[in-house]
């Protein structure tokens, strides 16, 4: 079955405490720049103030992984953070501040399931064959949605869609979507070069009860346009060089010793490929980050460490 879906585009950890979270995710060695916080001013000469989400991405050459967190109702952001003004024509401003607090209130809504991975965002060469696809296949969606950002001397297109589930833009598991390939010349132009040898993404893995392996297949069988191919107790869709895996609750111990999965559904875990992974390993441990490892000779930074996520190192 032929798919325009071409790899894992991101994954988006939500958390809580975003100077909390740039820490960690320094101690595990990867570049996170200083995130970007919208902001408007409350009142004619005031100040620009930080509202809605922030976020900030540890970039890799051909994929993501987010750091996102709802602005706090005092206004503190990290030092260091970047804030953004809105600026937008009088006829676009209410359409994008809609979408900023919608975004918030998904955001809020997923930290109260649990603090962790709630965004699973696939890469599609053709987004518009990609609508087109889904609407055939009667999945439900919202429509691609084109938004343009600066990305340093550049301006950056992003054409996506989300797909509808239990609501408008959001799965049982979190916020599941499909973006445009990333222009290769403006994510040339982040860092990437990241301490723990870092390179991509290599796996998302959604966990999900028993009993509903096999319609969580078929869902996604739909997502991507391609069946997966059974690997023990696993379901594995395999993306270009990286994988997405359905794994059912009595097999996560088999493929994360020590791990349970924060509800369910739920994304429980991310895997990143590095360059060295004696080199990771070392340098983890002089950061005193505990490390377990897979079955398969992979390491891993518990849940309980990543604030809510297992971080794997392949």
């Amino acid at each position: 079955m032929a798919s325009e879906i071409t790899r894992l585009h991101h994954v988006g950890h939500v958390v809580r405490d975003m100077s909390a979270a740039l820490d960690l995710y320094r101690r595990l060695g990867f570049a996170v720049p200083a995130p970007g916080y919208p902001a408007m001013s409350p009142r004619e000469g005031a100040e620009p103030e930080p509202f809605g989400a922030a976020n900030t991405h540890a970039d890799f050459s051909r994929d993501f992984l987010e750091l996102a967190t709802v602005v706090q109702a005092d206004g503190r952001v990290p030092r260091n953070a970047r804030l953004v003004p809105l600026q937008a024509p009088p006829d676009v401003l209410p359409t994008l501040l809609e979408r900023i607090h919608a975004t918030s209130a998904n955001l809020s809504e997923c930290l109260d399931r649990f603090e962790g991975l709630h965004i699973l965002m696939f890469s599609s060469a053709d987004i518009d064959a990609t609508a087109a696809r889904l609407t055939t296949a009667a999945v439900r969606h919202g429509g691609v949605n084109t938004v343009q950002r600066p990305a340093g001397d550049h301006v950056e297109t992003v054409r996506y869609l989300e797909i509808d589930g239990v609501r408008p833009g959001v799965e049982a598991e979190g916020r599941v979507g499909v973006v445009a390939d990333l222009d290769p010349r403006i994510q040339a132009t982040r860092p990437a070069d990241h301490p723990n040898g870092a390179v991509g993404l290599l796996d998302a893995t959604l966990c999900v009860t028993d009993d509903e392996l096999d319609a969580a297949q078929a869902r996604y069988e739909r997502y991507l346009g391609r069946a997966p191919r059974t690997e023990g107790s696993t379901r594995v869709f395999d993306l270009d060089g990286a994988t997405l895996t359905l794994a059912p609750a009595s097999g996560l111990a088999t493929l994360f010793p020590g791990e349970q999965p924060p509800a369910l559904p739920a994304l429980v875990a991310c895997t990143v490929a590095v360059t060295d992974l004696t080199a990771t390993k070392n340098l983890l441990q002089s950061n005193e980050v505990p490390l377990r490892q897979t079955p398969l000779g992979d390491v891993f930074v518990p849940a309980a460490t990543a604030l809510g996520v297992t971080i794997v190192f392949r």
